[in-house]
């Protein structure tokens, strides 16, 4: 019978998958379908675009060219990208060395030309910074430090509080 920790009994604790790659293959196909793009074309952007343009503009979708036969030459398609206020223009005016920044992304020409729709861009979110763990000298000492205090609720927050001390580096 198992005892309810992971990794004991039946139950094999599984390595951490990153979210990310694990939203990127829920939310890829359905960009894809819908946007003709992928998450990957949305976290390279900041690559892609000048600094000055990357908190201002964001790619909204592909529009590719419609093809009536299979065997109808390819054709590039257009990438719609939203913007902001004055950074529309400076995007205007970079165009064309996005258009080849957004290609060589892709790998080839993929993209023949922006347009640009102006409207409200929601900030990127950065990933929090993850902390360091607690090396096991520190982990004793607060332990020992800790580990006289008769209230269980006081003592694991004092604890918690010495952890993220020493996380920070001080």
């Amino acid at each position: 019978m198992s005892n309810g920790r992971p990794g004991k009994g039946p139950w094999k604790a599984k390595a951490p998958e990153q979210l990310g790659g694990l939203v990127s293959g829920v939310l890829d196909p359905v960009l894809a379908r819908r946007a003709g793009m992928t998450s990957a074309l949305l976290a390279a952007w900041p690559q892609i675009v000048p600094e000055m343009l990357v908190e201002t503009t964001r790619p909204q979708k592909i529009n590719w060219p419609r093809r009536a036969h299979e065997d109808d030459p390819f054709k590039p398609a257009t990438l719609v990208v939203a913007a902001e206020g004055m950074a529309a223009l400076h995007l205007q005016h970079q165009s064309g060395e996005i258009i080849q920044r957004v290609n060589a992304f892709f790998g080839f020409q993929a993209v023949e030309r922006l347009q640009i729709v102006q409207k409200t861009v929601a900030p990127v979110r950065k990933p929090k910074r993850r902390k360091p763990p607690v090396n096991p000298a520190d982990e004793r000492r607060i332990e020992a430090l800790t580990g006289t205090i008769e209230d269980e609720g006081l003592r694991e927050a004092l604890a918690r509080l010495g952890r993220s001390i020493k996380q920070e580096g001080h």
